[in-house]
């Protein structure tokens, strides 16, 4: 499987991007293509021991930086090593393309350079959120403010396809978030996503309130971009801060660090499912290609995990499954 990966997307660029396919090409039976400025990469790659055979170079000399204006970044820096390694994936010279870089500019330049599968209005970003059973993966997480009911369904089909494929979840089910379970409830792009996903050939659990998400009450969790991002937003936030709030009771007193000191292998078993260098990256789904969006702080830890994320993607033929379901609805 070949994977190109955006060696300058990112806070930690190129060095963690740099250690991350080392250590997924010694791991994870994969060939990289590792785009990035000639001089950041070899100052990178200076002194490391790696497979040549397995990491490839490629020198692009621009950067689409996080403060660039998404269009404008792409259809100015051609030989950005965002849009190089874009054009890699367009051409069927690699089978998935990773990039922990500007998040607008990728949509663009995904949209632009490999287009929407046939049938697809808008693709979505399909990201990973941690649950007490495990993970549930939330469709739209950012991509799209404002959508249209169609939207959701495609969405709906989308998630329930990779979670199937690639999560291996059996039939998963899919949940639209809202302010309430009955059936009518919310706005009306729920109420409306409510008729349209309820008719569909779905696993479709119905309306799933927030409060119920983090306890894995449905697989895929659709919504709007702008919803999304809130919902996962908050919940990075409201896990970091309770790790630092029990951090402080644990440090008060000796009683209180010889518990912690009991509750330690839980405590990092704990952080490990809130850990998102664990997931790697989300999949942007509806392209003509399989693409991953690392998270942009991401280290190498979570570099690898988004190749895997890829190799998975492109290896499950997930765009070709989305493509017969969405066939089957056509213009409904």
């Amino acid at each position: 499987m070949k994977i190109a990966v955006d060696g300058m997307g990112g806070d930690n660029a190129p060095i963690e991007i740099v250690k991350g396919c080392i250590d997924a090409i010694s791991q994870l039976d994969v060939e990289i293509f590792l785009i990035g400025k000639e001089d950041a990469l070899k100052n990178a790659l200076n002194g490391k021991k790696f497979d040549k055979d397995q990491l490839h170079i490629i020198y692009a000399q621009e950067v689409i930086e996080n403060t660039d204006k998404p269009v404008a970044a792409v259809r100015k820096k051609k030989d950005s090593s965002m849009v190089v390694g874009i054009n890699l994936l367009k051409e069927k010279k690699v089978d998935a393309f990773v990039s922990a870089g500007n998040t607008g500019a990728l949509l663009a330049g995904s949209l632009f350079g490999l287009g929407r599968i046939k049938g697809i209005d808008r693709p979505a970003i399909a990201s990973f959120y941690p649950t007490k059973k495990g993970k549930s993966l939330l469709v739209d997480a950012g991509a799209n403010a404002e959508c249209k009911p169609r939207n959701l369904l495609e969405f709906g089909i989308m998630g329930s396809i990779y979670a199937q494929r690639v999560l291996k979840i059996e039939n998963p089910s899919i949940g639209i978030a809202n302010i309430g379970t009955e059936e009518g409830k919310g706005n009306p792009l729920a109420k409306d996503s409510f008729e349209l996903l309820s008719k569909a050939s779905m696993n479709f659990y119905g309306n799933a309130e927030a409060r119920d998400l983090p306890s894995g009450i449905v697989d895929v969790i659709v919504c709007d971009g702008f919803v999304g991002n809130i919902i996962l937003k908050l919940t990075e936030g409201v896990a970091m801060n309770m790790m630092a709030m029990l951090k402080e009771q644990f440090l008060k007193n000796m009683m209180t660090k010889i518990g912690a000191m009991l509750l330690k292998p839980s405590l990092k078993e704990f952080k490990k499912i809130m850990d998102y260098t664990e997931y790697g990256g989300a999949p942007l789904l509806g392209v003509e290609g399989a693409v991953i969006k690392a998270h942009g702080s991401s280290n190498a830890k979570a570099i690898k995990n988004a190749i895997k994320q890829a190799k998975a993607f492109a290896q499950e033929e997930v765009i070709k499954n989305i493509k017969v379901q969405i066939q089957k609805i056509g213009d409904e």
